[in-house]
């Protein structure tokens, strides 16, 4: 059996949309994750987040865990300097109770701070400053992050997931932890090499049903099992609503730097990636509609009575997982004003709105201002509506999954109000639409609805896509827009596509 090791595990997630007014603070956080210490394994082991592989992993392999702090908020503008300070006080007071022979971290890839650009490169920083040069660092990111040279540097293994929706953390967590051991055993010596590209944008975005994406990833699958020492290679999409200067897709290969022809091969691997993500920068696979589009769309689909399986609409441009505000209301005034019926619309984030519903009571009918109301200069105005109010919930759910499969959340105080037809979500705390549990806790069931329209770009898939006939994404104008023209950058580094005209070569 091997040695027991003493391992500091933690996550300190978010993906920063560095164009939202609205700051993160550490109640955005209290709102989502924010577990201490113990909480910790009560409330993740069972679930099939990064968190609970670090838990499994130590059972495997007799590690002792320190776990500080396992933090994540909804992607929104820049954390504030005071909530930063907090979570890295956290992580690095932890360090005190060393010594380590190894860390394994949660992070996203994609968060900035009031004070930082590149907050997970400073978090790695500060713990190299108290752990030394020597003890191995294992880090997971999210698909989306944006790698800085700084997190490839500091970073021995690093492993995003490779799906999106993203449904493989707890096996990106636990092949991460399995190399921990290893490098803790001596077995291997593993850097990072991390190359980036012109590119603010590409990838398909992401997405991993088809397109270039899922060429890329299974690309790097076949360099990563035919080539000795190279341990995991490894593709980001990137978020490229962060007006930094890092920002965009990028290859990452965790290499073993004990084999003599490693570094060459994860070097000559990444040129390969890079250079088909460079040459297919433009390709992708679904394509967002204007709302006109979207609406007739609707309404043919709610008149078709030989499939009466939702059309799922999603309202992507609004998406809180994109760090978009969630309120925006463009969609469904559209399909008000185009009189289609049996709607399920949401969730729709407004604290005012669930407020004035839970005080009516179930039943009541009642007059509500609702939606556009974090930045109406930009999406509003509200709309004034009359409905009645059909469905109450303190917010409490457990993600059925496949996403988050376990994890408990809550979208606070939240009620189902029904309009001309359309039965609206709406909550006190901002959350992507991507569990159906989040429109059951408030008695919609989706399935039996013929819209079902979410604030989500593309993790409902994975929980309503097979439900559906058929899945559109509609362009409501919100933040989170593909549109890179529509947001004002001046960090980025330039020249850089699709801002500037650069060359494919």
């Amino acid at each position: 059996m091997s040695q027991t090791r003493r391992v500091l595990s933690a996550q300190v997630a978010h993906e920063t949309n560095t164009f939202s007014i609205v700051p993160t603070t550490l109640e955005d956080y209290r709102k989502r994750l924010f577990l201490r210490d113990g909480e910790i394994a009560v409330a993740l082991a069972d679930t099939r987040m990064e968190i609970a592989a670090h838990l499994a992993a130590a059972k495997c392999y007799g590690w002792t865990l320190v776990q500080p702090v396992a933090a994540a908020a909804t992607p929104s503008g820049k954390v504030t300097a005071a909530c930063w300070a907090e979570l890295q006080r956290l992580v690095f007071e932890a360090c005190e109770a060393g010594p380590f022979d190894g860390v394994i971290l949660a992070l996203h890839g994609a968060m900035v701070t009031e004070t930082d650009d590149d907050a997970e490169g400073a978090l790695l920083e500060g713990l190299r400053q108290r752990l030394g040069e020597t003890i191995p660092i294992a880090v997971t990111l999210d698909l989306h992050a944006n790698v800085t040279e700084r997190m490839g540097r500091l970073a021995n293994i690093m492993l995003p997931y490779r799906t999106y929706p993203h449904i493989d953390q707890y096996e990106t967590a636990y092949r991460a932890a399995e190399l921990l051991q290893s490098a803790m055993d001596g077995t291997i010596r593993p850097k990072v090499f991390r190359s980036q590209a012109a590119l603010l944008d590409g990838c398909n975005h992401g997405r991993t049903q088809g397109g270039v994406m899922s060429d890329l990833l299974a690309r790097a699958a076949d360099m990563q099992a035919q080539t000795p020492g190279l341990l995991s290679v490894d593709v980001c999409a990137g978020f490229s609503r962060s007006d930094i200067a890092e920002v965009g897709p990028s290859v990452q290969v965790t290499y073993d730097a004990s084999h003599n022809a490693a570094e060459a091969a994860a070097r000559q691997a990444a040129a390969a990636l890079q250079e088909e993500m460079i040459r297919r920068r433009a390709e992708v696979t679904v394509t967002a509609l204007d709302l006109p589009t979207a609406t007739r769309l609707a309404a043919a689909a709610a008149a078709d009575v030989a499939d009466t399986r939702p059309l799922v609409i999603a309202d992507f441009s609004d998406n809180p997982g994109s760090g978009a505000y969630g309120d925006g209301i463009r969609l469904l005034e559209a399909l008000l004003q185009a009189e289609i019926r049996s709607v399920l619309f949401g969730v729709l984030g407004d604290p005012e709105a669930a407020a004035r519903c839970h005080a009516a009571g179930l039943g009541a009918s009642l007059d509500v201002v609702l939606g556009a109301k974090r930045h109406p200069e930009s999406y509003g105005p509200p709309l004034t509506l009359t409905g009645r109010v059909t469905g109450l919930s303190d917010g409490a759910f457990v993600c059925e999954g496949p996403m988050n499969a376990g994890q408990p959340m809550t979208l606070g105080p939240s009620a189902l109000l029904e309009v001309d037809g359309i039965s609206i979500a709406i909550s006190t705390n901002t959350l992507q639409t991507y569990d159906q549990e989040m429109f059951r806790i408030l008695g919609a069931e989706p399935a039996q609805f013929r819209i079902v329209a979410v604030k989500s770009a593309h993790h409902f898939r994975a929980a309503f896509g097979p439900m559906a006939k058929e899945v559109i994404l509609a362009d409501s104008g919100g933040l989170a827009t593909n549109d890179h023209t529509k947001l004002s950058y001046r960090n980025v580094r330039r020249p850089i596509w699709p801002l500037d005209d650069v060359p494919p070569g």
